[in-house]
């Protein structure tokens, strides 16, 4: 079976899109598990250089790299054909599937350090200075 690949954004402006890699799992909470999509479970942050990250879940901060990939990955999107398009194919397209590049992988942020805590002293209590009235004589 022969499936179409085709690029809708234009030979070399696909956008590039990057994997980003943890050591370990990372677990929602019960009230979110049916609701996973767009959840935002931490902040990613490239403080001083292109080659290090930092990412921040929580009170949990880990520090990554920038790592090149052997071979770039493509990101695509099923496009189920009408039943018209099918039939002027000659049956090149049997399964009435095509793919849509959306985007090109190139690099992945790997995290693999424990991550640092990041928890702070209190703050002092800062108590009010109790002032008797003054009697004069």
């Amino acid at each position: 079976m022969q499936i179409k690949v085709k690029c809708s954004c234009g030979e070399g402006n696909c956008p590039e899109w990057a994997i980003v890699e943890l050591q370990g799992v990372v677990q929602a909470q019960p009230s979110f598990e049916n609701r996973l999509q767009n959840l935002q479970i931490g902040v990613l942050c490239r403080p001083s250089s292109q080659e290090n990250y930092t990412f921040t879940v929580g009170y949990h901060e880990l520090t990554g790299t920038k790592v090149s990939l052997k071979k770039p990955i493509l990101v695509l999107r099923k496009i189920k054909l009408r039943k018209e398009e099918e039939e002027g194919e000659d049956d090149v397209n049997s399964g009435g599937v095509e793919l849509d590049v959306i985007g090109v992988i190139r690099h992945k942020i790997l995290f693999k350090t424990r991550p640092k805590a990041l928890i702070s002293k209190p703050q002092p209590a800062v108590k009010e200075k109790a002032t008797a009235p003054m009697v004069l004589h």
